[in-house]
């Protein structure tokens, strides 16, 4: 019998292509050394619903490790109470981690006095953007352990609690960002790899391009899929006519989705005279370095963006970035204030950095990013999330930092890469894996040191 901790895992499963599935899976690889894993791996319509997997092997082949225990429960949706109560009395496990949207888990927050007698919760938590969400602050207070995906979600995390008196221990909160797979990196043209890239040059027609910009994203409203089209169409028309004829903007997305848009008919109409070219083919994550690799700057125009794991994992294979300053993308920058590092204890105070007329005085970037600021901010909503910003970019903005990495000769970029590439397996970024596993482990031992076990409600008539 293993003496290990057990942690309940409630996210997407972890054998999905999600982001949450994708983030998931690293969490695990990176912490099956330590504790054995119970998931309750959700889908829309999981085809193995009713079913039980043991992935421990397959696991300890990838982590290169002999000692995983990790099991698969999968189902539809993200589970119910009595699930969670089944699981309790059976498996006796030792913390609960959910993963994703709050909303998501109602059921769960309802009942975590029954739940937190035994055992602790555990969030890993994000929120896409200010004003603070302060009808999140139920959800939080429900948690033992919050670990923030990005710096802004930190310091939202900590004004929500402190607003409604539930000021946390230091070992209850802490900043854990994605970290992206070890697989992305980059490939030098000088490598026996370097082959791969030609080759998926040649599956997708441009071989004879010499500047590529990668949009890797879903085709849904928040990412403005059609922005991005604008900007790049803005950006060749500062081309001469056989400079644009060497460019071409790569889309790995559905090109139709009824959550976004018909993107062929947005080309043919707003853009005809430029290469565009669709990828949608589901790729594995070597396949996806390989995209990246070929490209020379990936673009994310999204208006509200959690963390975004695409820029993220190409830069960390080698590719230059433009960004939109919103949300999770703010950390991928390496913001300074005069050289020094912002930390997600000053979000508190910053709350974020998207209003560029209100932003630090002698404030700087990472060389492998072209940061584009909002150019208005619109304050959205719907009844169950009333108000948040829609941080918007224009295209012109963004074409103009296309511009400027077209500009930029290709050595250069190749090194702003690699100094990129570097900054996201340094342990001041922690966005790599292994230091994502090392951060869940240090703050998830502590808990463990530190929680108590809630006494018992009782109702007494007055």
């Amino acid at each position: 019998m293993s003496k290990r901790k057990k942690i309940v895992l409630l996210s997407d499963d972890l054998r999905l292509h999600s982001g949450i599935a994708t983030m998931s899976k690293e969490i695990v690889l990176h912490t099956a050394h330590k504790y054995d894993w119970l998931q309750v791996g959700a889908a829309m319509k999981h085809p193995d619903e009713g079913k039980f997997f043991d992935v421990s092997d397959s696991i300890n082949e990838e982590a290169g490790i002999d000692n995983a225990n990790v099991r698969i429960i999968p189902t539809s949706g993200y589970g119910n109470q009595d699930m969670i109560r089944q699981i309790m009395i059976a498996e006796n496990p030792d913390a609960i981690l959910h993963f994703t949207d709050p909303r998501f888990w109602g059921w769960l927050y309802s009942m975590e006095d029954e739940i937190r007698r035994h055992i602790p919760i555990f969030y890993y938590n994000i929120w896409d953007d200010l004003p603070d969400p302060q009808w999140n602050a139920p959800f939080y207070g429900s948690c033992d352990l919050l670990m923030s995906i990005s710096k802004q979600t930190y310091g939202i995390n900590k004004r929500v609690l402190k607003r409604f008196g539930m000021d946390y221990e230091d070992w209850q909160m802490g900043y854990v960002p994605h970290g992206v797979s070890e697989k992305f990196k980059p490939i030098t043209k000088d490598s026996e790899e370097y082959g791969k890239v030609t080759e998926m040059k040649a599956k997708f027609g441009v071989s004879n391009k010499e500047f590529i910009v990668l949009y890797n994203n879903r085709n849904i409203r928040r990412k403005n899929p059609g922005d991005v089209i604008l900007a790049y169409k803005e950006f060749c028309d500062t081309l001469t006519t056989e400079e644009a004829k060497k460019v071409v903007l790569l889309m790995h997305t559905q090109p139709v989705d009824q959550n976004g848009t018909d993107l062929p008919e947005v080309v043919n109409n707003i853009c005809p005279d430029y290469d565009v070219k669709f990828t949608n083919s589901q790729l594995t994550t070597d396949e996806l370095n390989v995209l990246y690799n070929l490209s020379d700057v990936t673009i994310n125009m999204a208006s509200n963006e959690g963390f975004g794991l695409a820029t993220c994992e190409s830069v960390k294979a080698g590719t230059p970035i433009v960004v939109n300053v919103t949300g999770g993308l703010q950390d991928q920058c390496n913001f300074t204030i005069d050289g020094k590092y912002i930390t997600a204890e000053q979000y508190i105070d910053l709350g974020s950095l998207h209003n560029k007329r209100d932003l630090p005085q002698n404030l700087s970037w990472g060389s492998w990013v072209n940061p584009i600021w909002p150019s208005n901010r619109s304050l959205q909503g719907s009844p169950p999330t009333p108000y948040i910003f829609d941080d918007r970019c224009s295209f012109e903005d963004a074409a103009k930092a296309l511009r400027q990495w077209y500009d930029t000769p290709s050595e250069r970029r190749t090194e702003c890469g690699i100094e990129g590439s570097e900054w996201i397996n340094s342990e001041e970024s922690g966005m790599s894996a292994r230091f994502m596993g090392e951060r869940f482990i240090e703050y998830m031992e502590g808990a463990f040191d530190n929680w108590k076990p809630r006494n018992k409600v009782e109702l007494w008539k007055v």
